[in-house]
Formats: C-alpha cells, structure tokens, sequence
C-alpha cells in the first residue's frame, strides 16, 4: 500500500537548491498530517555530502543517485531513474519543485507513472488521508482547489518562494541511502554539449527574496542602470516586463511573467510596469508589490500594497539616495 511523502531535490552544480529545502518542508508537514515519513530523493554526481543538509529540514530517509551521467540535468536520464526509484519506494505523495527543471520533470515522471498532477501550486493540505492542492488558475484570477481520485501517488509541484522553511536542525540526521537503479545509454537520446553560465552573480529569480523590476516606462536599456544601482543596494535581483525584453533590453531569463518566470520574493519593487494580466500572472504572490508608474490608472496598483504615483526616473534616484543614508 503506497505510505509516506517523497520529496525529489534538485541540485546545480553539486549545490543544493533553495527549492529542495521547500519542497522537503512541505513534504514535512503533510507526512505529519499523515503520520508517516519523508524520503527526498536526489540525483547527481558527487551530491551525497551535500545531500545530508536535506534532513536538517525534515528528511527521513535520503535516496541517492550517484552516476557521471546524472550531474547536469537531461529528461530522459533523471526521468529513467525517477521512474524506478518512485516505484520501488511507492509513495503516497511525491513532490516536487515548480522550477525552471521541475516543471519538465514533473510533467514527464507523471505521464511515466500514469497519474494526474497538479501544476505550480501555492499551497498544500490533507484533507480525509488525502492531498489537497491549490493553484492560480486564469492568470491568477481565481484558485482552482484540486483533489485526487484513487491513484499513488498523488503528485503536484510547489511554486518556489511560497512555502515556508522549516527552520533547519542541523542535529537530525536523515538515513542516507545509495540509490540502486539501472540507465542505459540507450534511453538518452540528449545530451549536453555546452553550459552559457550567467555570471553576474545575482540570485535566480525564481529564488531571489528581493526582486527590482522595469518595464517599458524604463524608456530603452540604458534606463536599466538605475535599477541595477538600487538593486545592489538592498541585495535584490534585476526583473523586467515582457514588452522589455521584446524590445531588447534585457534577455529573456530577466523576463518575468506568465511567459517568463512566475516568481514570489518577499519584496517585488514594479518600476515603469503597466501590470498586463501577463506580468501579474508571474508575480500576484510576492509578499509585498511596490509599484512606481507616473500613470495613476495602471492595473499594477490594483495589486500593489504600496504605490508611487510619479516618474520613476525622479522617485528611483531619491530611493537610492535614502537607502545610502540608511546604510
């Protein structure tokens, strides 16, 4: 009978993603709920040392998976593994992360299983044994309230930046288990031949806390500059509005939106962005919006718990003037 909540990490470059640890916390509450046990799997070379840091959050039992063909991230090797490991361990929940990687896992894994999935939600429940999941639904008008019929396990992805972390116990200590499992050449039909690194040194924006973002009030690329300054000055990261990047001036990982990345920093600052159903649609669940836009009327206000109303080449420039004095 299908027991107990698996949580599948995710790591870059041999690091532990932020999202892992979500995901393991929220793995945490629901086994509570159940009574039951957590097991997190991760797949990777050389990961083992780092995936002890797993049950800090709440982790039984952590499975991994060690193989050279398993450090970057490819479809059909971590589905091929997934699939088995899944089984073998038959859970009743399995989740996972809402990423970038995630979301192409997930979607796969589910069809390998033959079970339904909910996409991309913002929170988690038991209700009578069984998952609830809720997720934004219309551009996130509404929230759809999704349950399971008969069938394990019962699988969903987390949005990242939305459920709360378990404060880590770095005096628990997960049992950690080599994954025994089998991948055939054969079945990797891609392969990675080159890696364009960002290097700005900035957080994803997906797991950024803070987040500074332009839109096309930002006039052309240059205007950028003034938020990347004030970005600096609170340890944020540097977004921007779909019509932005159309345009040219910032790439596409920038892009923020239901085209782009859906993101949930504790603080969103919207610069020159209108508010299209679109942008909203990435952003609604930040914690807290502040939007500047000289136009009184744009939807974004209607979101925003604070709003400027004013150019933003004037209110930026005091901003950054105010955080200097603060520092």
């Amino acid at each position: 009978m299908a027991q107990g909540v698996i949580a599948i990490a995710e790591q870059r470059d041999g690091e532990i993603r932020k999202i892992s640890y979500e995901v393991v916390s929220e793995a945490r509450r629901l086994a509570d709920s159940l009574g039951q046990g957590v097991t997190a799997i991760i797949l990777g070379a050389g990961v083992k040392e780092k995936a002890v840091t797993l049950g800090h959050y709440g982790a039984d039992k952590v499975v991994v998976a060690d193989d050279p063909r398993l450090q970057t991230y490819t479809p059909d090797a971590y589905v091929t593994v997934l699939e088995q490991l899944v089984k073998e361990n038959d859970p009743a929940i399995l989740l996972l992360g809402a990423s970038t990687q995630g979301k192409d896992l997930a979607a796969r894994l589910a069809a390998r299983l033959g079970v339904g999935m909910a996409q991309d939600c913002t929170q988690f429940s038991i209700e009578n044994g069984n998952l609830v999941s809720i997720r934004p639904i219309y551009a996130g008008k509404a929230y759809a309230k999704l349950t399971y019929q008969d069938s394990y396990p019962q699988m969903a992805t987390a949005r990242p930046n939305v459920m709360p972390l378990n404060k880590p116990d770095t005096g628990k200590s997960a049992q950690m288990v080599d994954a025994a499992f089998t991948l055939d050449d054969s079945v990797m039909k891609t392969k990675i031949v080159d890696i364009i690194r960002d290097e700005s040194g900035k957080v994803d924006l997906t797991e950024a806390d803070k987040i500074v973002s332009g839109g096309r009030g930002m006039k052309d690329a240059e205007g950028y500059k003034i938020l990347e300054e004030l970005a600096d000055l609170i340890g944020a990261s540097v977004g921007a509005s779909r019509s932005a990047v159309d345009a040219g001036w910032r790439p596409h990982k920038d892009q923020v939106g239901q085209t782009g990345k859906v993101v949930s920093p504790n603080l969103y600052i919207a610069c020159g962005i209108s508010g299209a159903i679109q942008h909203l649609a990435g952003m609604s669940t930040s914690k807290v919006i502040v939007a500047i836009n000289k136009d009184p009327d744009a939807p974004i206000f209607q979101k925003a718990d604070y709003g400027v109303v004013d150019d933003l080449f004037k209110v930026v420039p005091a901003l950054k003037e105010e955080l200097k004095k603060m520092a």
